[in-house]
Formats: structure tokens, sequence, C-alpha cells
């Protein structure tokens, strides 16, 4: 290999281990707190304001007067507002927070959106994606022969492309950024659960039998030395499967399995917040809000003062 083949393979070697989707290092998704601020109801509201507008670092309460923070709050409220109809339900206050709180996902899909978006038309399609990760090993795959089969770019390039495919709700091969943001982020997508557990079967069923059984499950987290003893922590988990991931007891793992081991059922945070927003809010009690009952009880939602938890109220509501 060339010297500008090498630099090209390196590029595209550390492409793969920062920023390629389909090699994951950690197999457990836990959904994070909204804050870590106490709930404390009808005294401090600076948990329900982490959890409606993002938990970034408060350095000053007064960027805005209380009538800016009403006004912005307004066109909040119509972004959360999906169907239009101006009443803000339970459902459409979920959705809002779980988007705040996975902000960084969006901001990493933005800083790396442009390597992707080849002709500029502000989506990215199969083609461009496959040719930007790609391009070099399809144009010189004889450069790549002694590659290990972990950065296998003849198996990763299917599995990206099925994945793909699974991102593209409209199968047009074009991804929006909603639909590149689960290309590349996939765990963080209810519809792309199917495909994250897939591609974990994938990684740790060696036998090809489509399960995973106890040494499967082992050596994906432990490099056994032949001859040598099991560490204290190893034995633990091999405790924690046949107790507690192999749930049926047949020795090994199936989908289901591998489901709730992997994206295990959290208590869902933002459901419950999005309950409490509307009860401390809904005047009438209808069981949704309209803007005119959210500005009412604005400071629950923002603040009597403007911080850096209303970073939402100072930027383009339309880039959130």
């Amino acid at each position: 290999m060339d010297a500008c083949g090498f630099a090209s393979f390196m590029l595209l070697f550390s492409c793969l281990v920062s920023g390629k989707p389909t090699l994951r290092k950690e197999r457990v998704h836990h959904e994070a707190e909204l804050s870590r601020q106490l709930h404390e109801d009808n005294q401090s509201y600076q948990y329900d304001h982490e959890a409606f507008l993002g938990k970034e670092e408060a350095t000053t309460f007064d960027q805005l007067t209380p009538e800016e923070s009403k006004e912005r709050l307004g066109k909040i409220v119509d972004k959360i507002d999906s169907d239009n109809d101006r009443y803000v339900t339970t459902s459409e206050l979920k959705t809002w927070i779980k988007r705040v709180q996975k902000r960084y996902v969006y901001e990493n899909v933005a800083k790396v959106w442009s390597d992707y978006d080849l002709n500029k038309d502000n989506q990215i399609s199969w083609e461009e994606y496959k040719q930007a990760t790609y391009g070099y090993y399809l144009a010189n795959p004889e450069e790549f022969d002694d590659a290990t089969d972990q950065f296998s770019f003849k198996k990763m390039l299917p599995r990206d492309q099925r994945r793909f495919k699974a991102a593209d709700h409209d199968g047009d091969m074009n991804a929006s950024r909603e639909e590149f943001t689960a290309f590349l982020h996939p765990e963080e997508f209810e519809h792309m659960k199917d495909i994250v557990v897939l591609e974990t079967l994938e990684d740790i069923d060696k036998n090809g039998d489509g399960y995973v059984d106890e040494d499967e499950y082992i050596a994906d987290m432990f490099a056994h030395e032949e001859g040598g003893p099991e560490p204290d922590w190893v034995k633990t988990e091999r405790d924690q499967f046949s107790d507690f991931r192999d749930i049926n007891k047949d020795g090994k793992m199936d989908r289901e399995e591998i489901r709730h081991w992997i994206l295990p059922q959290d208590y869902d945070h933002a459901l419950a917040e999005a309950r409490h927003l509307v009860y401390e809010s809904d005047q009438d009690k209808d069981q949704m809000l309209t803007k005119e009952e959210i500005l009412e009880n604005w400071n629950m939602f923002v603040g009597s003062q403007a911080t850096n938890y209303g970073e939402d109220l100072t930027k383009n509501h339309d880039e959130l």
C-alpha cells in the first residue's frame, strides 16, 4: 500500500472506530434522567426547567425579561403542538422532552452532516454515504486484503445498507436529518430497536446458530487466556447470564432476551414529567394544555428569569 493509500486507510479506520454506526462498545442502553435536581413540587421548578429546556449549565439568570421569555415560550409551544390543533397533549410534551434530552445526538449529526451531504441538497443519499465511507475501499479493494474480520468492509457495507433502509421511512434511499440521526443513533429511536438487537446478535453469535450462549456472552467482554483463571467479575457475569439474561432457561439468549438485556424497560422519565406539567398547568382539567394555560404557568416551564437552561428561548425555535 503506498503512502496515499495508507493515509486514506487510516482516515477510514479512524472513522470506523469513532464514528461508524456499526461498532458498539457499550451493549446496554439506559435512558438518562432528565435532571440531577430534586423534583420539588411547588418549591423549585429547576427540575422542570431542565427537563423542558435541556440540561445546559446555568451561568446567569437575567438574559431575558419575563415578557421576552413568554414570547419565545409561545413559539416553542407552537413547535410542540405537532398536529396544529391548538392543544398540547401529554404525548406531544413527552415527544418534545425526549427530543430536548437527545439534543447531543442531533448536535453530533449536525457536526458530520456536511461530510456526507456531498451535493449539498440537505439530504444524504445512500450513494453519498457509501462513497464518503467506503469510496476508497471500493476503488482499491486489493489494498484491504489483510483487514481483520472485525473491520471487514465486505461485511460492514451491507450491514450499513440494511440499517440505512430501516432508518429511511419513505423508502427513497435519501435520508432527511431525522432519518440520518436514526441511522447513526438507532438505539435512540423506537422503530430502530430491532436493528440494534439484530446487530448485537450478529456481533456476539460466533457459531451462527442465531442465539447467544453463555460462552459467547462472556467472550464478548472477556478474552480468556488458555489455562488462566477467570476473574471474579467474570464468574459474576456467568451468574448474571444464568439467573437473569437466560429468561426461559434454555441455556442461550434469543432476540427477545437480548432486547431485554441491552434495551431494558427503564422508568419513563419523560412521560412522568409530561404528565406532571399537564397536571400542574391544566386549569380546565381536560388533560390537555392550551397555549394560554402554558403561558399562564410559564415560570414552571422556563423560570422567572432567563438562564442557560433557557437556551431554547434564545435560539430560533425552528432549530429545535
